[in-house]
């Protein structure tokens, strides 16, 4: 991935009539049948999902290749058997034996075609396959095998593979090219399968596709309001509410002290400088806005406690293990930050610009900043089209466990071309050891904070709670709760 952010498909509309489970009166539990409580997908084309009820249902509905671990870059194979290299350049895929859930067979010719139709739209997962595999060659060696070429070695494809946009899509679909009917009846090659259409408004049922003893048979999936959720799993008609909203956030560890978890999301909040804004080029000046940045704030105020304040550029979703402490520009420190904005000779007023969302935390932020750097600072959205003049807020929602992906995008927002942090950047990509990789992504995530042509901000989190009955509760960045291993 690099920076682009794109708007997800949106579900068509359609009435949900007599949908099983959709009551809100408690009802008495059947056995291996489980009710979860989520938002709205805003697609679940999974090239294109960028939101976490998206995420939860799709991966309950896919299997990816691989799940990939960046805090350790440990790869587990899963519709894989192996991804395997001798030289980082020429990368050999192994599939396992699978089928769709229309019951026809996963082959590697699957992949290409489906990686094909991906690279051919301007999908949220587009970028893993445009911008970071970059392979000069995919091709189905047979039913079992894919062969990955690259224009250069990198240890990241198992990560990119891992990608949950990356899964396979049925003959039917590629055939038709009907996304958005897809969307709605979407078939994949997972644990669960989907048993009718969507019901936009409502949601839907899944149903295990082979016999797993001890997991929920049956899901249902509810849409609903998180608050209303949250309270209908006290009250013994929801096993499972996927999402806590701020209102409810201290009362959770109450309410459920031992049946409750929260994750890290692969989605952040920058301030970035881009090349035009000039004024802001000396590094004291973005340190200075680093340093009057009051996160605790944000945290608990526009962003309603979901998300935790910024420890570095990378976010723990897809950070190389954790760092040792929190980053020097990621502290409040009002004093020092207009001691520096005086010392750097900075006057006048200042804008925080923004796009591509409503504008609460970038206003907040505005209004922080002002009070602490004792100049007027506004949030001004930025023109279509424009080049904004000041700092920009930035919302970045990774698609792959790449930390590469993410420090790419950022110095791509900020136009950041320090040869330093390029050239240890390439060094964590190329660098055949796991452990050396993680200490390069630090050293550049480290350069990178230095010169701070990204503020780092905030770091998103998820939140469930859940009744007596449910057990194994697993929780992944992207899918969230996985749906796949829960048990009653």
């Amino acid at each position: 991935m690099r920076s682009r952010l794109l708007v997800p498909l949106t579900l068509a509309a359609v009435v949900a009539a007599g949908l099983p489970g959709c009551s809100s009166s408690a009802e008495p539990a059947q056995p291996g049948v489980l009710s979860v409580g989520l938002g709205e997908p805003g697609t679940l084309l999974p090239a294109d999902v960028t939101d976490p009820s998206g995420r939860l249902v799709t991966g309950a509905l896919w299997t990816p290749l691989a799940d990939y671990d960046p805090a350790s870059g440990k790869v587990t194979p899963r519709a894989a058997e192996s991804i395997t290299s001798a030289d980082r350049v020429t990368w050999t895929v192994r599939l396992r034996p699978g089928k769709f859930h229309d019951g026809t067979p996963v082959t590697a010719k699957s992949y290409v075609d489906t990686w094909k139709a991906i690279a051919g739209h301007h999908w949220a997962s587009t970028p893993v396959l445009t911008k970071s595999l970059r392979a000069k060659e995919i091709t189905a060696v047979d039913a079992k095998q894919l062969r990955i070429v690259l224009d250069r070695p990198s240890n990241q494809v198992p990560a990119w593979l891992s990608a949950p946009g990356l899964v396979p899509l049925p003959a039917s679909v590629l055939k038709s090219r009907d996304w958005n009917g897809f969307a709605r009846h979407p078939i994949g090659n997972g644990p669960l399968r989907l048993e009718g259409d969507w019901q936009s408004g409502s949601g839907g049922k899944l149903v295990r596709v082979a016999a797993d003893p001890g997991r929920a048979k049956k899901i249902e999936l509810r849409v609903g309001n998180p608050a209303e959720q949250y309270d209908e799993v006290k009250d013994g008609k929801l096993d499972v509410a996927t999402s806590v909203p701020g209102e409810r956030h201290e009362a959770m560890h109450a309410d459920f002290a031992d049946r409750h978890t929260m994750w890290a999301l692969p989605r952040a909040g920058y301030l970035v400088f881009s090349a035009e804004a000039t004024r802001f080029a000396d590094p004291t000046v973005r340190h200075a806005f680093a340093l009057g940045t009051d996160r605790a704030a944000l945290e608990s105020g526009p962003l309603a406690h979901q998300a935790d304040a910024a420890k570095g550029l990378l976010p723990p979703a897809v950070a190389p293990g954790e760092r040792s402490g929190n980053c020097r520009p990621c502290t409040f420190d009002g004093p020092a930050a207009k001691s520096l904005l005086e010392q750097a000779g900075f006057t006048g007023d200042a804008a925080v610009y923004y796009d591509s969302f409503d504008g609460t935390w970038p206003q907040a932020l505005a209004g922080g900043l002002s009070k602490s750097l004792g100049i007027p600072v506004t949030a001004q959205r930025k023109a279509i089209g424009g080049k904004p003049s000041g700092p920009a807020a930035l919302e970045v929602k990774a698609v792959s466990p790449s930390p590469a992906d993410l420090l790419h995008a950022l110095a791509d927002a900020a136009g950041y071309t320090d040869a330093g942090f390029a050239a240890d950047l390439n060094s964590a990509e190329t660098t055949a050891s796991p452990e050396e990789a993680a200490q390069l992504f630090r050293i550049a995530e480290n350069e990178a904070l230095r010169d701070l042509p990204a503020i780092p901000l905030w770091t998103g989190h998820g939140h469930a709670v859940w009744s007596a009955r449910v057990h194994d509760t697993v929780t992944t960045p992207f899918a969230g709760i996985d749906l796949t291993r829960l048990r009653d």
